[in-house]
Formats: C-alpha cells, sequence, structure tokens
C-alpha cells in the first residue's frame, strides 16, 4: 500500500497576509477559493515538492502559529537560505547539532534539544553528511519551518 502525504493544514490569523507570504517565499499557487465569508481555502506547493500546504478561514480550530516541525528538504543549504533571504524571509544562520545528526525540535523559531551533549552549532555539518544540516524559518503567524540538507537519501526513500 502505498500512502503518500499531500497536505498540511495551517493554522493562521491573517489569510491574506498568509498568502503573501507563502508567494513571496516562492510557493506555487494552487487554489483560492471562498463559499462564503466563513469558508476559505488557499492551497500552495513549495517548489519542488509533491505536498502542499493549506489555510484560510474555517479549515481549522488549531491556534495560529502552532504547527511546528514543518521540513523542507533541499540539496543545498547555503543556496536555498540564501534565495529565501533573497525573497525577505527571515530565515536562521544554517547549523547543526553537536553530537548528533538529528534535529530535535522546533518551538516559535526556537531550537530546543533535549539529549546530553546536544547543542546548536552554527554552520553545514563538519562532514556536511546528509540530514545534518539545518536553517529555520517561520511565517507571520510562528508556523515552524526547517530546512534540511539532503543531497542523497537514505536506501529505500
Amino acid at each position: 500500500m502505498d500512502l503518500k502525504l499531500e497536505l498540511i493544514v495551517l493554522p493562521v490569523s491573517d489569510v491574506d497576509r498568509a498568502k503573501a507570504f507563502y508567494e513571496s517565499a516562492g510557493f506555487r499557487l494552487d487554489l483560492d477559493k471562498a463559499a462564503n465569508e466563513q469558508w476559505r481555502a488557499v492551497h500552495l506547493t513549495p517548489p519542488g515538492s509533491e505536498a502542499s500546504i493549506m489555510f484560510g478561514t474555517g479549515l481549522t480550530a488549531a491556534a495560529p502559529g502552532s504547527v511546528q516541525g514543518l521540513y523542507l528538504i533541499v540539496p543545498d543549504i547555503e543556496q536555498a537560505r540564501a534565495e529565501l533571504v533573497s525573497r525577505g524571509v527571515a530565515v536562521s544562520e544554517v547549523f547543526h547539532d553537536a553530537n548528533a545528526l538529528v534535529y530535535h525540535g522546533h518551538g516559535g523559531g526556537d531550537i530546543t534539544h533535549d539529549g546530553p551533549g546536544q547543542g546548536r552549532v552554527i554552520g553545514r555539518h563538519p562532514e556536511r553528511a546528509d540530514y545534518g544540516s539545518f536553517a529555520t524559518f517561520s511565517d507571520p503567524d510562528g508556523n515552524g519551518w526547517v530546512l534540511q540538507e539532503v543531497r542523497m537519501r537514505a536506501p529505500g526513500r
């Protein structure tokens, strides 16, 4: 059985502001439909992605900004960061975890680490290991995104 993640619903407080942010970040607008003042759906897709995001009015009861840890996989973390910054997105510096390859959290744009010896170290992973370099940004409501560099996927992916 194939199960493919297709869509993530994001809670936002201002639909037009969120739409402008994601379009400026390079996301493709796929749909903007309103049935009435109580229901509107805006559907966008990140460049090169098969999965999309949707937000709007009447779509979710979740608090704006409550979605964290949305990963965007990129082949070159510094290039992706530079492009987003050139589009006006505030992106963290590239970083990796000390003594680990796994990013351990995202909360309102701030990294959290739980284990001993883990911490944010500025710069790419020293060996440029796949899945080891990160940068973060948030949308205007605080929904948190993680850029993760993967040049060669793990087998079976």
